[in-house]
């Protein structure tokens, strides 16, 4: 079994996460736990960048579009 690499800041990502859930439940769009989560995350101190838009390339050259992850 592989080890987790950083324990301490997965405990607490999964902790924010559970506690979205056990406050909000489910049947909420995305944006919902998404706006909950951020403001937990910011609760328990952990540094995030949400939705940060990462560039994209094709064949080696930039694009104009970017691509905000979930």
């Amino acid at each position: 079994m592989s080890q987790i690499i950083y324990p301490e800041q997965s405990y607490k990502i999964m902790g924010a996460c559970f506690e979205v859930y056990k406050e909000k439940g489910c049947g909420f769009l995305e944006a919902v736990f998404q706006e909950c989560l951020e403001m937990e995350l910011s609760d328990q101190g952990v540094p995030f960048v949400a939705q940060q838009k990462l560039n994209l390339t094709y064949k080696g050259r930039p694009l104009k579009q970017t691509y905000a992850p979930d």
